[in-house]
């Protein structure tokens, strides 16, 4: 976890979630140990579920660190937490989150704020959870900055690039780690099974690929740049963009359909200017990768070619 800086009259909550057996006992007692990871003062460590690892009575007596065990969750109220905040005066807190709890009914104190998010995720049995538990993963997911897929090692490549793009659409702005029991898989050598022709004079991204395409797109920049592609998407445009910006891009459900949310990459066009939000266009459009201030980051800005009216595409991206 990274190091951070109080603020006055705020507590900051590390948040570790995952469902049971995924290894956030064994995570937060590895960070707990680190020295970049201590203070001065006290920490409140709150765990919501207990599993067959548990915390070095050491280790909490030499970080100042109280543990405190939550049964349910409708007692994780803020009143709560404001008690034991009163009766801690904890400069921290470490909250080991039930992943059979919805992440989204978590209420904190005013002076609590979530500091940062780490979601830790059992590789072996990802394909159950992805299959019957989607909602309470993507809630989870959703806000982490920092998601780690541990025992991979029985993963097939193909599972695990299938497993990153899930992951990636729940948890679009964090970190992915994937790790087997050598250490982190390096995720450049996975290659993805894509349905389309990068090596095509033009790379026709089909309305059903648009997701696969989005991804790699972020993730792989070498395969895109300098190249062009063609698809079909939904405009979609802001007053704060600069003149002759907009962006094409499709409706995606992330996990489930409470969770729908709009994806595209900005796009530079003479055309711009006389197109309306929800419109839908085909465009073909040159990839380069640049800094956008949405993005906060370099990423696919894309140069448009040709922008002509197209029919609505029905039904959503999904991953």
């Amino acid at each position: 976890m990274a190091e951070y800086e109080l603020e006055d009259d705020i507590i900051p909550v590390f948040l570790i979630n995952g469902f049971l057996e995924a290894g956030k006992t064994q995570f937060l007692q590895f960070t707990m140990a680190q020295d970049y990871f201590q203070t001065e003062g006290k920490t409140l460590l709150i765990v919501c579920e207990e599993g067959d690892t548990e915390y070095d009575p050491e280790l909490l007596k030499r970080t100042r660190t109280t543990i405190v065990y939550v049964e349910d969750q409708e007692q994780l109220t803020p009143e709560y937490l404001t008690e034991l905040e009163l009766l801690n005066n904890p400069e921290r807190v470490l909250l080991e989150w039930n992943g059979m709890w919805n992440q989204d009914e978590l209420k904190l104190p005013k002076d609590w704020e979530v500091y940062q998010q780490v979601t830790i995720i059992d590789g072996s049995t990802l394909n159950l959870y992805l299959a019957n538990m989607k909602p309470l993963l993507g809630a989870m997911l959703r806000n982490s900055e920092l998601v780690i897929c541990n025992r991979c090692d029985d993963v097939s490549d193909e599972s695990l690039t299938a497993y990153r793009r899930a992951i990636r659409a729940m948890c679009q702005n964090g970190r992915l780690v994937l790790e087997d029991k050598e250490g982190e898989i390096q995720q450049d050598m996975l290659e993805e099974d894509l349905p389309y022709d990068v090596h095509a004079e033009v790379i026709q991204i089909e309305p059903e690929d648009f997701g696969i395409w989005y991804f790699d797109c972020m993730d792989v920049p070498e395969r895109y740049e300098g190249k062009l592609v063609e698809f079909t998407g939904m405009v979609l445009k802001s007053p704060e963009f600069p003149k002759n910006y907009f962006v094409p891009g499709r409706m995606a459900m992330t996990c489930c359909e409470a969770d729908m949310t709009f994806i595209g990459y900005v796009c530079k066009a003479r055309e711009a200017r006389n197109l309306e939000t929800k419109q839908w266009v085909h465009v073909k459009a040159k990839v380069a990768y640049e800094f956008w201030k949405d993005y906060g980051e370099k990423g696919p800005v894309l140069y448009a070619e040709s922008v002509e009216p197209a029919e609505e595409i029905r039904g959503y991206v999904q991953f």
